[in-house]
């Protein structure tokens, strides 16, 4: 009888599995196969170093929106990842329970909150209060950088949280017993045991940040060029495609599409980076 329920759990875990995986490929087919029409007209090398967007001329150039996504999405991290970093460990190893107790409950909170709650918050109050800091509109990436740094926070505080957590509490006690004080076996034996969940962590932030779109269209300025400073506007990948799909035909369409899979490729070449990273710190 054990051995029946076995194999039924089995293959429900296999079809679950199979059923992500073709999801997975499912997106893949549909995003290479649309986009290599646009690219196989455009080309590829015009379409990825053209600096002008402009579909009215057929012409499609989106460096302007990779150098956006790169620039608002390194800004998150410069925000978001040491302050999610800290905030883990305090909530691990420093808040009081009583305080941990109600703490908790607001980060995931925070977690739940809504992309359009976060914007209206950023147009609300960020880009009027960036606006009378910097002397300019206050849509810039600055501004788009602080928010998504925002928005990754509760997502690298859960991880990096639950990794120091489940760091065995022998090494705790090892580092004490050998004389460190309790701030000394935190930060350099604690955390750095926890660095693999850390990491994945900041992966799943960046990821946020880099797919995030109706935020970044409210705040970022919508401004298909060049970026020429943090004060000034830009679009990135996901605003472009969201902003202009709507409307879209023909080839038009399709290099939209082809957007989408410079995007899937961008975010495929971070993650593969910190699994290189990830395996090299623990040779």
């Amino acid at each position: 009888m054990k051995s029946y329920k076995e194999q039924i759990w089995q293959t429900l875990f296999l079809i679950a599995a199979c059923a992500s995986i073709a999801a997975v490929a499912l997106i893949c087919i549909f995003l290479f196969t649309n986009g290599s029409k646009a690219i196989g007209e455009i080309g590829l090398w015009k379409f990825l170093t053209g600096t002008t967007w402009r579909p009215g001329n057929d012409i499609y150039g989106i460096l302007p929106m990779i150098v956006g996504s790169i620039l608002v999405t390194f800004g998150a991290i410069v925000v978001g990842v040491p302050v999610g970093v800290l905030a883990a460990v305090f909530m691990a190893k420093f808040c009081p329970k009583s305080i941990h107790r109600f703490l908790k409950p607001l980060i995931s909170l925070l977690a739940g909150i809504p992309s359009v709650v976060f914007g209206f918050f950023g147009l609300s109050l960020l880009v009027p209060l960036m606006g009378d800091l910097t002397g300019s509109n206050g849509k810039n990436i600055l501004t788009a950088s602080i928010l998504l740094g925002m928005m990754i926070l509760p997502t690298i505080i859960e991880v990096s949280e639950s990794s120091m957590r489940a760091v065995p509490e022998s090494y705790y006690e090892g580092a004490r017993a050998l004389g460190a004080t309790h701030e000394r076996t935190t930060y350099t034996v604690m955390l750095p045991a926890a660095r693999s969940g850390v990491m994945a962590g900041i992966v799943l932030g960046i990821g946020r940040a880099i797919g995030e779109t109706l935020a970044v269209i409210w705040v970022a300025g919508n401004q298909p060029r060049m970026p020429k400073g943090l004060l000034k506007g830009i679009r990135t990948l996901t605003a472009n495609i969201v902003l202009e799909m709507g409307y879209a035909a023909d080839l038009h369409r399709d290099a939209l599409i082809a957007t989408g899979v410079v995007l899937f490729v961008f975010i495929l070449i971070i993650n593969l980076t910190f699994s290189a990273i990830k395996r090299r710190m623990q040779v």
